[in-house]
């Protein structure tokens, strides 16, 4: 288990070094940024200033390797747009998008497991049908016109939870539900692959032989397998809902991380653009690192492997 983690912990690592590299470099993909951040009205004279000031007449190899040592010191820079450390601005905001990631990811563990297991059980019938068709109408629905449908029915309406912000538990609630709902089709299309597979292998034949109960083969036998690969769609999932959430955000007035990133991108703030897209990326690694570990935890066979 020890020699399977430390290879995939460097795997992890490389794959970082080669993120931090393009998000760097997307910097300069648009032309000069000197340029970008002066505007069109700008003289050469105004271009030469805010190169000198900003580093930018410097080589890109000097400059990539004295961004990379900031990134170790936990130093992204100065954001062009908000003036203040890009540190301060992603400690700010993190933390909502994080609450609101983690409570999506539960709402659509909560809808994908137990549909996937029920349309597994009954493969073919019409708890079947309606579980496939709701994950289909998930994945279709788009996540603002469900937001505000979520807004006019329980906030407008019946005024049970707040229409926006993020100050209490209860504006998380309409914004979790929609990111939870758009998550959960693949993991309820996954778990349900591999309930419908695990209740067709020998061992649970053989369970079922010795007389354990349906629950008892259900719940001891066939669940172990079946979660596998929703483990890994759930660390990639988490991932993208909290670089995906800038609609929802926006949609339910949340000043999260991916708001930040709208904001950043619509002002040219590339210290800030810069450095979200290298959390985000780190994100997305090591979650994929962690569902591995998990995997192979899980099923000795995939260490073996």
């Amino acid at each position: 288990m020890l020699r399977f983690t430390l290879r995939r912990l460097l795997i992890a690592a490389l794959v970082a070094l080669v993120v931090s590299a393009m998000s760097f470099g997307l910097m300069f993909l648009s032309g000069d940024p000197a340029f970008a951040i002066a505007g069109e009205g700008a003289t050469e004279a105004d271009l030469e200033v805010i190169r000198r000031h900003f580093g930018f007449d410097r080589p890109i190899p000097v400059q990539y390797a004295a961004w990379v040592t900031g990134v170790f010191a936990g130093d992204f820079g100065d954001s062009y747009y908000f003036s203040k450390p890009v540190v301060s601005l992603l400690a700010e905001r993190f933390p909502a998008t994080l609450k609101l990631g983690g409570l999506a990811i539960l709402v659509a563990l909560a809808l994908s497991i137990p549909l996937a297991m029920l349309a597994a059980v009954r493969q073919n019938q019409l708890p079947d049908r309606l579980a496939l068709g709701l994950g289909t109408i998930g994945q279709a629905t788009p996540s603002f016109w469900l937001g505000l449908m979520l807004i006019w029915l329980f906030a407008v309406k019946l005024r049970w939870l707040p229409v926006s912000g993020s100050q209490t538990w209860a504006h998380f609630v309409l914004p979790a539900i929609v990111l939870g709902y758009y998550a959960a089709p693949s993991m309820l299309r996954l778990c349900r692959a591999g309930m419908i597979e695990a209740l067709q292998s020998d061992y649970v034949r053989t369970a079922r032989a010795k007389g354990m109960l349906p629950r008892q083969v259900l719940f001891g036998h066939a669940i172990r397998n079946a979660i596998l690969p929703v483990v890994s769609v759930a660390a990639v999932e988490f991932g993208f809902i909290l670089g995906g959430s800038v609609v929802v955000e926006s949609v339910f007035g949340i000043r999260g991380i991916g708001l930040l990133a709208w904001e950043s991108i619509s002002r040219n703030d590339f210290p800030t653009i810069q450095a979200i897209i290298l959390i985000y990326a780190m994100i997305y690694v090591w979650l994929t690192f962690l569902a591995d570990v998990i995997n192979a935890w899980l099923d000795p066979r995939i260490r073996v492997s």
